[in-house]
């Protein structure tokens, strides 16, 4: 036996003791004879990849017709192999997993083409799942070597890792290759708050082990008195999933519930109802926090109860309660069906999951691929709908729909039937009249009234509250057929409306020509497919109205302005150079101002331009709007930095920062320690829990400045701190 496959047939020998050792073997000479003069960016020998893949898809128990597709995939592709010769040599099964990983790696440019891509991996998942297992182990391998490759190249990969791979790793239960790809590609796309996170949960490291090692010995001891086996033991904590609880529940890195967890592992169904009511007796449960997802499993099958108590110190300890079975399927997913094949739903001996699955979200996403005929619409759903979890709700007649989280009565009208969802006037929940817009929850029975009138047809007001990816696209189809001329009509005032409430010039800014080149950017054919965009709700008129003022170089583009925007460092009862530290060749009597804009400090390049009545302003060479100052080189000056103990600049600095409590007052009191003078400051906070904070103030040595950037880089939850200026940072 080569003994390069050693550490992979021992990991085969243990996960899936039947599987044919020779016919994988044979695989890896073929591959490897094949890829034999390629080489990875890394400088490794190529066979390294599909090897690794391989492994990485051994360590799930898959069986061996996938770890020979997987040790093949990319030699049709990448070589002379054909994949008749591959059939040839490895049969049907193995020749047609290969083939679907192909067709998935063909189209990879731009962002419709790569909805393409998505689409074909649905299609070649519902034929036979595993090509979708080789295909998210090929990515792990990838993101752990991603470091060779560009900078635009791993970013690029990362955020399809982080919006398509991941959560469909997800979706298919298998959550070890999900944490890791989240974490790799975090890392990657957001390094400093990725290093942020990772030094805050390692700081607490020591003090939080100490004290799961209390309530592991606790819950184990409750168990032992109560007769029943289990394993307890602490669930690791994944970087990515700790900024995303940061995110989703809107609170600061200290806060979250699960920064201590505790997985219970028990051997019967039974004895996971009693571990509970153990627990229960011991710790009081917090409420809302339980949630039974073996009764009810998620729509990947995954099966656990969980529940939130309240433990020792009063601290919140959240215990999830499962099986050794449910245990191995939370963590492999789809995968794991390859070592539990008596239980309902497995794959048949082809790998096909069989009809009575519980896989039934990869048919509806099959029939919902068949009905969209836009690959940027298909992938934009796709990216929601992977990204929610679920409510169970009934039809009357006790058939169970299952929505995205914080659905309404109109998205599960359009998952029963389009029509239904058009002609969708009223819906009773449990019997009550209720609003459309009103959220369903887990167990609601819903009834639906529809409209006989011929002309019935959605509200576009209903675009605002669905949930469902499916009753979005539906809706947005109808107005686009039966509505678009009103549409155009619609966006064309929305943005009149936008541009007028800024007082900005409409004839100027709506002209054909800006208009035109703004939709060709947005990718819209032309100004009245850009209109309807806005009249369809796809893109906010605020934003049109803003880009459209970047493309011809902002709101006032005379240099009269720029001058206006100019902060004078000194008061006009001292108008001199050097009262600024600047003097002007040739004449050192002129007043001198600093401009607002780029904000310039000793060391940088400046620029002087002579203003009308308010002497020259001094910009960096860099600034943003030097380059119309210079459509008037007569108006430019030569001007140099000359300061004096008596001289002021003005600074301005970004700090980006996780949010928490009492940020903002930790930043202004280290500015302050380091005595500067804040004349303003500015803060917000992004979707994603991410503070970002201007502050412009007055100092009289520049050299000063790294110091200040040290000291509030040093703050808990700041990643990044920079001077900013108007030329960028």
């Amino acid at each position: 036996m080569n003994p390069v496959l050693e550490p992979l047939f021992r990991t085969v020998r243990a996960t899936h003791p039947k599987a044919d050792l020779r016919v994988i073997e044979r695989a890896y000479d073929v591959a490897a004879y094949h890829h034999r003069d390629q080489k990875r960016k890394s400088g490794d020998p190529y066979i390294t990849h599909p090897l690794a893949v391989a492994t990485i898809l051994a360590e799930l128990g898959t069986d061996d017709e996938t770890l020979c597709a997987a040790l093949l995939h990319d030699t049709v592709e990448d070589t002379a192999y054909s994949l008749d010769e591959l059939r040839g040599d490895f049969g049907d099964t193995i020749g047609s997993l290969v083939d679907g990983v192909t067709k998935l790696d063909k189209v990879k440019f731009g962002d419709a083409a790569q909805a393409e891509t998505v689409r074909k991996m649905v299609v070649a998942m519902s034929r036979d799942i595993r090509v979708l297992i080789i295909k998210l182990a090929d990515r792990l391998h990838n993101m752990r070597t991603m470091r060779y490759l560009p900078e635009h190249k791993r970013h690029q990969k990362s955020r399809e890792t982080l919006e398509i791979f991941a959560p469909l790793a997800h979706r298919l239960g298998m959550n070890t290759i999900k944490w890791e790809l989240e974490d790799l590609a975090f890392a990657m796309l957001y390094p400093k708050r990725y290093d942020e996170i990772a030094r805050m949960v390692s700081e607490r490291a020591p003090r939080r082990d100490l004290f799961l090692q209390e309530v592991i010995e606790k819950v184990s001891g409750d168990l032992r008195e109560a007769k029943i086996r289990a394993v307890v033991k602490g669930r690791p904590k994944h970087y990515y999933s700790v900024y995303q609880k940061m995110i989703a529940r809107d609170v600061a890195f200290d806060d979250i519930y699960d920064l201590v967890g505790i997985r219970v592992l028990v051997d019967s169904v039974r004895d996971c109802y009693a571990a509970l009511g153990t627990i229960h007796a011991r710790w009081n449960p917090v409420p809302g926090r339980f949630k039974d997802y073996i009764a009810m499993p998620k729509f990947n099958m995954y099966q656990s109860l969980h529940t939130t108590v309240i433990g020792p110190e009063g601290k919140p300890v959240e215990l999830q309660i499962r099986t050794h079975a449910m245990h191995h399927r939370a963590e492999y997913g789809v995968a794991a069906h390859w070592k539990y094949k008596e239980e309902v739903g497995s794959p048949g001996p082809t790998g096909k999951v069989k009809p009575g699955s519980d896989m039934a979200w990869l048919r509806q996403l099959l029939d919902w691929q068949k009905e969209t005929s836009d690959p940027g619409e298909f992938l934009e759903s796709l990216r929601f709908d992977l990204s929610v979890s679920e409510v169970y709700v009934f039809t009357p007649k006790g058939q169970v729909i299952a929505l995205p989280e914080g659905a309404t009565p109109v998205d599960f009208a359009y998952a029963v039937h389009t029509e239904v969802g058009h002609r969708c006037i009223g819906a009773r929940v449990n019997g009550r009249l209720v609003p459309l817009e009103s959220r369903l929850g887990n167990g609601d029975t819903v009834e639906i009234f529809t409209s006989k009138s011929p002309d019935a047809g959605p509200s576009r007001d209903w675009l605002k509250f669905v949930k469902s990816g499916r009753a979005r696209n539906k809706i947005r189809q109808w107005f686009s057929k039966e509505r678009r001329e009103t549409a155009i009509e619609a966006g064309k005032e929305a943005i009149g409306r936008a541009m007028r409430k800024q007082g900005l010039p409409l004839q100027r800014l709506m002209s054909g020509e800006a208009l035109l080149a703004l939709a060709r950017d947005l990718r819209y054919p032309d100004v009245s497919a850009l209109y309807a965009a806005v009249g369809e709700g796809h893109i906010a008129a605020q934003a049109v109205v803003q880009k459209l003022v970047a493309s011809i170089g902002g709101v006032d583009s005379a240099e009269e302005d720029i001058a206006e925007t100019s902060l004078p460092t000194r008061l006009r009862g001292r108008p001199r150079g050097g009262g600024a530290g600047v003097v002007v060749a040739g004449d050192a009597d002129v007043w001198v101002r600093l401009s607002k804009c780029c904000t310039p400090v000793p060391g940088d390049e400046i620029v002087g331009f002579v203003t009308r009545g308010h002497g020259v302003s001094v910009h960096r060479g860099d600034c943003t709007n030097v380059q119309q100052l210079k459509e008037q080189p007569d108006r430019l000056v030569e001007v140099s930095w000359s300061p004096s103990d008596d001289s002021v600049f003005l600074v301005a600095i970004q700090v980006e920062a996780l949010d928490r409590p009492r940020l903002l007052s930790d930043v202004t009191r280290t500015l302050s320690d380091q005595h500067v003078n804040i004349l303003s400051a500015s803060v917000t906070t992004s979707r994603d829990r991410v503070a970002v904070s201007k502050f412009t103030f007055e100092m009289g040595d520049p050299k000063h400045l790294g110091h200040v950037l040290k000291a509030v880089r040093s703050i808990q939850g700041v990643f990044d701190v920079y001077r900013v200026s108007g030329a960028g940072n």
